[in-house]
């Protein structure tokens, strides 16, 4: 059960300012200032915690027409990223948390992830497609320093020759150099860098514990020179408050060797609606109306339109404008779109089922 705070106000190093219930729960809790609490001399500070879980399936199907991947892994639920926009925080209501706090400060790290993994590629049925690392959330964000989860998948995909992507804005993926490159030279793996700003006070406060915008332009130039495909999502876009540095960034990242950029708009599904005009209260409050008529503009009159042929891009003036931009930029500098990329499937060897006996050849 999520536990509320006493107060909303900006957390350092978290992006929400409160931990409402998930949709789910039947209790609900409200603050009321009842005229004791005076001052708060302490800022509030909320400890990550990890616990482990063990998945029964890691692998995910994904049917929708919007999204170019028809496979995905992830190896942990919730993510210390804090982002404030991420659509992945309602799904920890799931999990009779909140989709605030709880969301970025209760990790769950799937620690058998790579051996039910294994067990999933090596069935009969098993047809091999690229798998999406990070779909949800993010494959190497900061507590992956410690459980390696992603890295262990990597591993095992490496040595089976199973083509995969991966989605992160942290600077981390560089460690796994070492797997990617040569998975790179066999046309196994392409890595999308999300930077949706340059400007890094506000990224600060958006995305508190993701790499600085400029680290992961430089994760993006390393990359690239390593020789392994790399391209860059700027996602989401939000309007009037980051929608400004979109040509900046397929520029910037055109120049660092990207070879193919993506897009998103401002997606808020059920209490994410809520956590992000908090989020814009507490941190831009002179553009909090501006910016929400903007995205209602871009969802038919409401705060989120779930429609999958307008969900990504939006509808209306400013979904357009922000369309034409983006296309101009592209061919402008160079980059192709985001899912043009063939991965080869052909080279695939299933991995060998562990034996309690052991392996005699």
């Amino acid at each position: 059960m999520s536990e509320p705070l006493p107060t909303t106000r900006a957390l350092k190093g978290r992006g929400a300012a409160s931990n409402p219930e998930g949709r789910f729960e039947r209790t609900r809790h409200q603050a009321e200032d009842d005229g004791w609490l005076q001052e708060v001399e302490e800022p509030v500070r909320v400890e990550t915690s990890v616990r482990e879980e063990r998945a029964r399936s890691v692998i995910t199907r994904n049917d929708s027409p919007d999204i170019y991947f028809d496979q995905a892994l992830n190896p942990y639920r919730g993510c210390e990223h804090g982002c404030i926009y991420c659509f992945a925080r309602p799904s920890h209501a799931y999990l009779n948390l909140s989709p605030g706090l709880d969301f970025e400060t209760k990790i769950y790290a799937k620690t058998n992830l790579a051996e039910v993994l294994r067990g999933e590629l090596t069935k009969p049925s098993y047809t091999c497609k690229p798998i999406n690392i990070g779909s949800n959330t993010d494959p190497y964000q900061p507590v992956e320093k410690h459980w390696r989860l992603t890295r262990a998948a990597l591993q095992l995909l490496h040595d089976c020759k199973h083509p995969c992507t991966i989605v992160t804005k942290n600077a981390m993926v560089e460690r796994d150099l070492d797997l990617l490159v040569p998975m790179a030279e066999q046309n196994l793996v392409q890595v999308f860098v999300s930077i949706n700003s340059l400007d890094n006070k506000l990224a600060a406060r958006l995305e508190p514990r993701a790499s600085a915008p400029h680290r992961r332009m430089k994760a993006v130039a390393t990359l690239a020179e390593a020789g392994v495909p790399v391209g860059v999502l700027v996602a989401p876009i939000i309007p009037a408050l980051n929608e400004r540095d979109m040509e900046a960034i397929l520029e910037q990242a055109a120049a660092a060797g990207a070879r193919s950029a993506g897009y998103t708009v401002l997606r808020l599904p059920h209490e994410l609606k809520g956590l992000f005009r908090e989020w814009l209260d507490v941190h831009v409050p002179d553009r909090a109306a501006h910016v929400m008529s903007l995205v209602q503009q871009m969802n038919g009159g409401r705060d989120y339109d779930s429609n999958f042929a307008t969900r990504m891009r939006g509808q209306g003036i400013f979904a357009d404008l922000l369309k034409k931009r983006f296309e101009i930029a592209s061919r402008r500098f160079g980059l192709t779109r985001a899912r043009e990329l063939v991965l080869d499937t052909s080279r695939f060897v299933a991995p060998r089922v562990t034996s309690p006996q052991g392996e005699l050849f």
